[in-house]
C-alpha cells in the first residue's frame, strides 16, 4: 500500500473527524456549562483531550474538522450561538497536534507520548491566543481581559487536562490498533 502524506485530505479524514467532532461536540456540552474560576465565559473541558488525541491519531485535517465542527457542535447544544472565532481556535488546536502523527511510531512510548503533549501545547496556545485576541474585535474586550481572562485559563486548563488524559488515550489506542494488526 501506498503511505500517504499527513496532508493527504479523503474519505477517511471526513468520516474521523466527523467521529472525533461528535465525540467533542457531545462531551463538551456535558461540562459547558462548569466554568473555570476567574475566567471570563472560558469552561471546564476535559472532550479537549478527546479533540487533540483525534489530531494526534489521525492527522492534521481529522483534527481541524472535530475541533471546528466540534466546538460549533457543543455550543449548540449548549444554547450558546455560534461564536466563529472559538471553533476556528478549537480548529487550530485539533490541527496543530495532527503534524504529529508523522513523528510518533509507537503512542505507548515515553518519546511519542512526549510529542503528543508538545504538539499538544502548541495547539493549544495558537488555538487559544487565537480565539482570545480575537475577541476584542469580536466581543469588544481590551488585550488584558484578552490574555489574563480568557487565554490564560483556556491555556492553562486545557493543558492540564491534556497532560492528564493523553497519555491515557496514546496507550489505549496503541494497545487498540495492535490488537487489530494479529
Amino acid at each position: 500500500m501506498e503511505e500517504k502524506g499527513i496532508w493527504k485530505f479523503g474519505t477517511r479524514e471526513v468520516v474521523y473527524g466527523a467521529i472525533g467532532a461528535a465525540l467533542y461536540g457531545v462531551l463538551a456540552w456535558v461540562t459547558n456549562v462548569v466554568p473555570l474560576p476567574a475566567a471570563g465565559n472560558i469552561s471546564f473541558r476535559p472532550a479537549v483531550a478527546v479533540l487533540v488525541f483525534f489530531g494526534v491519531a489521525y492527522g492534521p485535517w481529522v483534527g481541524l474538522l472535530a475541533g471546528l465542527i466540534g466546538n460549533t457542535l457543543g455550543d449548540a447544544l449548549t444554547g450558546w450561538g455560534l461564536y466563529w472565532n472559538w471553533s476556528v481556535g478549537n480548529g487550530l488546536m485539533g490541527l496543530i497536534p495532527g503534524l504529529a502523527v508523522a513523528m510518533i511510531q509507537d503512542y505507548r512510548s515515553r518519546r511519542g507520548i512526549t510529542i503528543g503533549i508538545g504538539f499538544s501545547a502548541l495547539g493549544i496556545a495558537v488555538g487559544m491566543l487565537f480565539a482570545s485576541l480575537s475577541e476584542i474585535f469580536v466581543g469588544g474586550i481590551d488585550l488584558s481581559t484578552a490574555l489574563v481572562g480568557y487565554f490564560t485559563p483556556a491555556f492553562i486548563g486545557n493543558l492540564v487536562v491534556v497532560i492528564v488524559l493523553l497519555p491515557i488515550l496514546m496507550v489505549a489506542y496503541q494497545a487498540v490498533a495492535a490488537g487489530r494488526s494479529r
